[in-house]
């Protein structure tokens, strides 16, 4: 098997609550707890969970944004802990971000051209004239037209905006890119158009992704595994065929019966969630799934389910044989 790109060694993250006249943390907002996972080199992995479950921090760790608490992030085999100056400039350039609101990621002061050519001074690579060009072909690789670089941000519709957020992320070669819900803020036709792009530029770049989402279907589409994340954890992880036809976490079937079916015969069956995400302050012991899970059993509520391997591609933690 191809050594990982990306390997995540039970991650924690969490956040203090402060609470009082003085301020003091006196709880902990526990969004990544324990997690492990590994990424392939050209490999999309997609994470999907509901809002809150930890989804964004656990990207927002793997681009640097936030310091894990605990764990290891191995990248080609090397934690990035142990990276000195020149490598964390290094590791910087190689993993990159897309994130979900492309107006509030863009700096609305700047010119295109000020925005694309800023990681190229950074970095210092190339001199202006250099820096020009490149930009030039960067507007050309994601579709935008050639005259783009004296305009603004708010000058563009939402899907130009993403356009300029993908230029900006693969403006150095990435290896990694996080992709924190890229298309949800976007109409669907435009969904579509930045899906195809990604897809596009991965084939020619050879890029790896970690796709963030909620919704099913386009992680379905996009995806070569998935990984189901709740409150914290992830609860199974498999390819995306075996994710959608032979899922075995409850927390999983729930979320692929909440695909909407564009059929008016069909029967809904009985894993529709009930109720709301439990807070990650005070999660529940034992399983966090067994106050909504409809196979709850009593086991559930006291241990915490091992993970368990299915196959060589298919693990989950659950009590249910």
């Amino acid at each position: 098997m191809t050594p990982p790109l990306l390997e995540v060694r039970h991650l924690k993250k969490s956040f203090p609550v402060k609470e009082g006249l003085l301020m003091r943390a006196k709880n902990f907002n526990q969004a990544v707890n324990d997690i492990s996972l590994f990424i392939q080199p050209g490999e999309t992995l997609g994470l999907v969970g509901e809002s809150g479950c930890g989804k964004s921090t656990l990207g927002r760790c793997l681009v640097r944004l936030y310091q894990p608490d605990q764990g290891q992030i191995l990248f080609n085999g090397k934690d990035i802990n142990t990276h000195n100056k020149p490598e964390r400039k290094q590791y910087r350039s190689a993993v990159q971000m897309i994130f979900q609101d492309p107006l509030e990621s863009l700096n609305s002061r700047h010119t295109i051209e000020q925005i694309l050519t800023e990681p190229f001074a950074i970095h210092r690579i190339g001199d202006r004239k250099w820096r020009l060009k490149r930009v030039q072909v960067l507007l050309d690789l994601v579709g935008l037209p050639s005259d783009s670089t004296s305009r603004y941000p708010f000058e563009f519709s939402g899907g130009q905006r993403q356009r300029i957020g993908i230029a900006r992320a693969i403006a150095l070669g990435p290896e990694l890119i996080v992709c924190d819900e890229a298309v949800s803020a976007l109409d669907v036709s435009i969904q579509s158009q930045i899906i195809n792009l990604l897809l596009d530029l991965q084939v020619e770049f050879n890029m790896a992704y970690l796709f963030i989402s909620h919704d099913l279907a386009v992680v379905k589409h996009f995806s070569d595994r998935v990984a189901v994340m709740y409150l914290g954890r992830i609860v199974e992880t498999a390819d995306s065929e075996t994710i959608y036809t032979n899922q075995k976490h409850p927390y999983t079937k729930s979320l692929i019966d909440s695909i909407p079916v564009p059929d008016p015969h069909h029967k809904a069956n009985q894993f529709i969630l009930q109720g709301d995400i439990p807070s990650a302050i005070n999660p529940p012991s034992g399983c966090h799934f067994n106050t909504r899970c409809p196979k709850v059993m009593p086991v559930c509520k006291i241990d915490e389910p091992k993970l368990r391997v299915e196959s060589s591609s298919h693990s989950f933690s659950c009590h249910l044989d």
